[in-house]
């Protein structure tokens, strides 16, 4: 106990370290060369994401954000870069991604503390014996038939690091399977009007207790990489506690933040300069303890004040952050993602049972806990065809897992395939089993004018 004690000191005392870079940065580029770049990517970024975000609207039916993920694969190596490589590598040379990567963690974080600035509590309080049913099944599930599958993915060749155990190979598997694409989870939700609805809030607090516990997981799997098992004390112990202590003392404590914007009628700079400073020391705390800066922003968001305050902090807050800042999130992953490995028949065939194990295991699980605890079946389809999308928040723990030397390559690039196929399988879904029977009943266009006027 003293030496598992001695060693999460010693990783809480690193955090503050270098842990390497992403990419080997060179030593010629200067200050100047990096703001070059960083200029020219934004820009591209914003035209394609929109351009691409605007083509899927129109002919697929897909919201805006399944359009940006698109985009950021379109911008990598498996599009641009396969047609136009030395265009594509002098825009984006990997010399300057670890500065794109703090704009994506930036506008990610930004956008999850919006989202957890609408959160309805009162929704959550009514249905969280459902959002617990689902969040357990969306767990358990996952890791079961990880169980069942990874001693045959073990056996085939590249698809796991060789001397990996089954252990760990089992829990990085299940924690692929078990995520939930928690920002583009949100992000559909606000597009298709159901931020304020019990549905929304069910989902996204599933949503986020899975994508959590995933994260937990891959601390453990790390752990036993090399990283110590002091990684795990922190990351589990101190999500837990910081979350206890945002959810008992939170919102009292934000609260003259509130009754600040209220006596004023809006919200003054000094305000504003506060509320970020909070969001970034959160976002901080969750990155540092190994857990991710997204849940730092969604929790503190749950507990700011609501009422004018809100109002005021996404008027001035979420443009910039949806159209600027979000966009390089999904570019800096597409980045890193290859779609031209999987290139053999037998290869496909693994790729395509990972992805029906994991539409059973996420919307058949999702569904049948909502069914279990009283949700009718409209709304228990409608939750497992949200809660089955994985979108990047896959991309990023699948790139960690490269990183770190768990997989190859090649199930790297089928992982890959599984969460682009069950996000944009979401939305189609969705709409099938829930949303154009909530539009003909008027349901969702009752909560769109609700929307409209808070």
């Amino acid at each position: 106990m003293t030496d598992l004690l001695h060693e999460a000191w010693a990783a809480l005392g690193d955090v503050l370290n270098p842990h390497g870079p992403a990419v080997n940065a060179a030593k010629s580029y200067s200050p100047a060369d990096y703001s070059i770049h960083f200029f020219l990517q934004l820009a591209i970024i914003i035209l394609v994401c929109r351009v691409v975000g605007w083509l899927g609207q129109k002919l697929l039916h897909q919201p805006q954000v399944v359009g940006e993920m698109i985009a950021g694969v379109v911008l990598g190596p498996s599009l641009f870069g396969l047609f136009f490589p030395d265009l594509q590598l002098a825009i984006f040379p990997k010399e300057t991604r670890n500065v794109l990567y703090v704009g994506a963690q930036l506008g990610v974080g930004l956008y999850m503390f919006m989202v957890g600035l609408t959160l309805r509590l009162d929704h959550f309080q009514s249905k969280a014996k459902s959002a617990a049913a689902v969040s357990a099944a969306g767990i358990a599930a996952p890791f079961l038939l990880a169980a069942l599958i990874t001693p045959f993915l073990l056996t085939v060749p590249g698809l796991f690091t060789a001397g990996i155990t089954q252990a760990n190979a089992t829990l990085f598997m299940g924690a692929c399977i078990a995520l939930t694409a928690f920002p583009m989870l949100a992000r559909i939700i606000n597009e298709r009007g159901l931020a304020n609805s019990s549905l929304g809030t069910l989902t996204l607090t599933a949503g986020a207790f899975d994508d959590a516990a995933s994260w937990c997981v891959l601390a453990v799997v790390l752990a036993t990489f090399g990283a110590g098992a002091g990684v795990a004390v922190i990351a589990i112990v101190g999500a837990v506690l910081y979350t206890a202590f945002m959810i008992l003392w939170g919102r009292r404590l934000l609260a003259p933040l509130g009754r600040a914007v209220e006596a004023r009628g809006e919200m003054s700079t000094q305000v504003l300069a506060i509320t970020l400073l909070l969001f970034c020391l959160s976002a901080f705390l969750m990155d540092a303890i190994g857990i991710h800066a997204i849940f730092g922003g969604f929790l503190i968001g749950v507990c700011m004040p609501r009422g004018l305050f809100v109002e005021e902090l996404k008027r001035k807050v979420e443009p910039l952050a949806v159209v600027l800042l979000l966009p390089m999130f999904f570019t800096y992953s597409g980045l890193n993602t290859r779609m031209d490995m999987v290139n053999s028949v037998s290869l496909l065939l693994i790729a395509l049972g990972i992805l029906v194990v994991s539409v059973i295991a996420k919307f058949g699980a999702c569904y049948a806990a909502a069914r279990l605890s009283g949700e009718d079946n409209r709304t228990a389809l409608g939750i497992g065809a949200l809660m089955n999308s994985r979108g990047l928040m896959e991309l990023i723990i699948i790139n960690i897992g490269l990183q770190k030397g768990i997989i190859g390559p090649t199930l790297f690039s089928m992982l890959v395939l599984m969460a682009i196929v069950t996000t944009v399988m979401a939305t189609p879904l969705f709409e099938a089993v829930y949303g154009k029977k909530a539009r003909e009943s008027g349901e969702l266009d009752q909560i769109d004018r609700r929307m409209a006027t808070a």
